[in-house]
């Protein structure tokens, strides 16, 4: 389909979707509190003729607003973020992700009225904080669509390769507490076992793939230094690009540190763990396709992908089903995310620009799976193969 006509069916919505941005932006709602924010969302989806379930995966500012044309065609799956940092506000542009795919689902169902498909929104709260979109697939969500899409405001109009995939522990250990002067002998220091279980993974890191990421830090160290202390606590954060690397190699070997710093300083201990972030499967096919896009609509600040990022919830989506996020650029190149001139920016006609941008690109990109079916069974099949070669590192 020619550019001008996409750009054309997009241009109507962008008043109601810079406003619907200013608007969330204006609340910065942080991680689960997005309560006015997903609001805002689901009731201009549902005017525009969107079936919605609210509080979805147990999650209160979660959604899900689907519009289906026929049946048995490709089920396109636009993801939206809308939390906001602590503090500081929308310093990362997420009040933008919403109204930017809602405008390309908009787009993509003004356009074509004759062909079979399936447009679902998920509304993904807490990616900042607890990852949200962790919990909405461990409670049965995105099973329902093809490929999943997010648009992303950045510095510059790209995709990403590969992101991180990690894993988050916090360790209490438990001693005997003592004087540390009169009665030492009497006790077992928590903080001991915490310092040798911090020398164990220097020890290991030689021994792991060299894009591995292992950190550590003190939570509670136990007390002032005249008392053997009785507990501490330490948080743990390990990392690697591939999911099951760290799965099957990291994530033991560090669990036999902290059995093995417990055994040699006669502690215990109690482990929490987070809910682990998973690394994308990357499908080159759909990146190429979406940067096409982005050329085809004139983009700003085009640039070559992010062969590398850090973790992200997405991820977890992307272990599972083929996806991309495009960013689409409205600060200079450059210009760090959480950020006071990302939040400057967050309200600026380049902001908006970027919300349609991001609409266009997205928009073309389903449109071109619809008009050449092949294209998304070259995606699958291409994500098939790299989700084999993942596992099969290992």
């Amino acid at each position: 389909m020619k550019k001008e006509i996409i750009k054309q069916a997009v241009a109507p919505y962008m008043q109601e979707l810079a406003g619907l941005a200013d608007q969330i932006y204006d609340l910065a709602e942080p991680g689960l509190e997005e309560v006015r924010s997903s609001g805002i969302l689901t009731d201009y989806l549902e005017k525009k003729g969107f079936q919605i379930e609210r509080g979805i995966a147990d999650l209160p500012t979660a959604f899900r607003a689907v519009y289906e044309q026929g049946n048995g065609g490709p089920s396109f799956g636009f993801l939206a973020e809308y939390d906001a940092l602590k503090g500081i506000g929308h310093a990362c542009g997420h009040h933008m992700q919403g109204p930017s795919v809602i405008g390309a689902a908009l787009a993509l169902r003004d356009l074509c009225k004759d062909q079979p498909y399936k447009i679902v929104i998920y509304g993904t709260p807490a990616e900042e904080t607890v990852g949200g979109k962790i919990i909405m697939k461990e409670k049965g969500c995105f099973q329902d669509i093809d490929l999943a899409l997010m648009m992303h405001a950045a510095p510059n109009t790209c995709v990403d390769v590969r992101c991180m995939a990690l894993e988050c522990f916090y360790v209490t250990f438990h001693g005997v507490e003592a004087h540390a002067a009169m009665s030492p002998h009497k006790g077992k220091s928590a903080f001991d076992a915490a310092l040798l279980s911090f020398q164990g993974i220097e020890f290991m890191r030689e021994h792991v793939l060299e894009d591995s990421r292992m950190h550590y830090t003190v939570l509670d160290a136990g007390g002032p230094s005249n008392i053997v202390p009785g507990t501490a606590k330490a948080e743990y954060t390990l990392r690697s690009y591939s999911t099951d690397y760290l799965e099957k190699v990291i994530v033991p070997r560090f669990q036999d540190i902290i059995k093995g710093a417990c055994l040699m300083t006669g502690t215990t201990c109690e482990t929490e763990r987070s809910y682990p972030f998973q690394a994308k499967i990357p499908c080159l096919t759909l990146n190429d396709l979406i940067m096409e896009n982005a050329r085809k609509f004139e983009a700003p600040q085009l640039a070559g992908p992010r062969e590398k990022t850090g973790s992200t919830d997405f991820g977890n989506v992307m272990y599972d089903v083929p996806g991309c996020c495009i960013r689409t650029a409205f600060v200079p190149e450059g210009t760090a995310a959480h950020s006071q001139e990302y939040l400057d920016a967050g309200k600026t006609e380049r902001a908006h620009e970027a919300i349609r941008s991001g609409s266009e690109i997205l928009a073309g990109t389903c449109i071109d799976m619809i008009e050449r079916p092949e294209l998304l069974e070259q995606i699958k099949e291409e994500f098939r193969k790299r989700k084999q070669e993942e596992i099969a590192k290992i």
